[in-house]
């Protein structure tokens, strides 16, 4: 069955590369994983049995970082994409890899550190969106505006979970076609090579064949095997926002509050990268600080209160002391690893929104005190 899905897979990528009616770019969306591995390995395969004058139509190959990656996996990602830049220069493929990163005041430590945003739970992951879902949606749609329209391609399977066949099925085209529109983004269509795919068919053929850009793949089975578990797939729409911070065992932010236990840093502490250990009980200390109602705002950073159906308060954002305390302890784990976990520019925009805190509260404060003064009700 392996040998057919091949085949089948090679010649619908073979056929919608050469369609004379879709000459768009293509964009494949890289995670690292293996999923995106073999569609990228599958794609690359199809541009080398082409004449080079067949190789006419752009391809991008995608990675989101989120700038708290897992370290074992950023440092793997960053290999394998000079791997591919380099292999495409090399065999002159009309190939362009892009690594994509929140906006300087969307990152992670801005939003958690800087504005207070508590740590991300299932009810309040607004970290997918910004870190995740608008770097790629972002550079997606400025292809479109490029050149009209665009081809995603994803490593996306039936076999993955109910819910990803579930959200499969809803999207497949009813007509028998291979594309369909991308439900948010306007001009982007779908295509999933391998969606038939079984995930030990997937292990098979990356087992059996070498990555066309050098190397083989058993830095990537050793990653699996050492985490226990999967990546964290490129995200592109909140419909998909359960795959990553799901309870299965996945390997991507090392921060990720929204997992009650963070298998896949347990993993690779367990096969021996000890030195991780300060990350993962920092990331536990994040999630149990979370609810500690001395640590957060009465009131939004709108200034209103939150209410519940029964009537009890929603806690804010972080306070200010709360927040310096964290950073202290980011700081103090950084300098313990020897990694670095936050950039400069992240301690500039944190220090600005600190700084428009403190005015905001000054102000707040002072009018207080006029008011109470002049005799009206604060």
């Amino acid at each position: 069955m392996t040998t057919e899905r091949i085949r089948t897979a090679k010649e619908e990528i073979r056929a919608e590369y050469l369609d004379e009616s879709q000459r768009f770019p293509w964009i494949v969306g890289y995670s690292g994983g293996k999923d995106s591995t073999l569609v990228l390995q599958f794609v690359i395969e199809m541009l080398l049995d082409l004449a080079p004058d067949e190789r006419t139509r752009p391809i991008h190959v995608l990675t989101n970082d989120t700038l708290v990656e897992s370290p074992i996996l950023a440092n793997y990602i960053d290999k394998m994409l000079e791997l591919i830049r380099a292999a495409s220069d090399r065999l002159l493929l009309p190939i362009t890899v892009v690594k994509t990163s929140p906006q300087p005041d969307q990152t992670f430590w801005v939003n958690l550190i800087g504005r207070g945003y508590p740590s991300p739970n299932r009810m309040f992951r607004w970290c997918t969106d910004r870190m995740k879902i608008r770097p790629t949606s972002d550079y997606i749609t400025s292809q479109v505006a490029a050149s009209g329209q665009v081809v995603l391609l994803l490593g996306v399977r039936r076999a993955e979970s109910a819910v990803r066949a579930a959200s499969v099925n809803k999207y497949t085209p009813k007509d028998g076609r291979r594309l369909n529109a991308h439900n948010t983004l306007k001009g982007c269509l779908v295509f999933r090579p391998i969606v038939d795919f079984e995930t030990d068919e997937v292990w098979q053929v990356l087992l059996q064949r070498p990555p066309p850009w050098g190397g083989s793949h058993r830095e990537l089975v050793t990653l699996y095997r050492n985490a226990q578990g999967g990546e964290c797939p490129l995200v592109l729409d909140k419909d998909e926002a359960p795959s990553c911070g799901s309870s299965s065992s996945r390997f991507g932010c090392w921060t990720c509050t929204v997992v009650e236990k963070d298998k896949s840093i347990e993993g690779f502490i367990d096969n021996g990268f000890t030195h991780l250990e300060p990350l993962m009980y920092f990331r536990d200390w994040l999630a149990a600080i979370r609810n500690d109602r001395s640590r957060r705002q009465r009131t939004r950073r709108n200034g209103l209160v939150t209410l519940m159906k029964d009537g009890s308060e929603v806690p804010g954002p972080f306070t200010l002391e709360a927040r310096q305390a964290i950073l202290e302890k980011l700081l103090a784990v950084q300098d313990e690893v020897g990694l670095p976990l936050i950039s400069d520019a992240e301690l500039s925009e944190i220090k600005r929104l600190w700084a428009e805190d403190t005015l905001a509260e000054a102000q707040s404060v002072l009018g207080a005190l006029r008011n109470a003064r002049s005799g009206a009700k604060p």
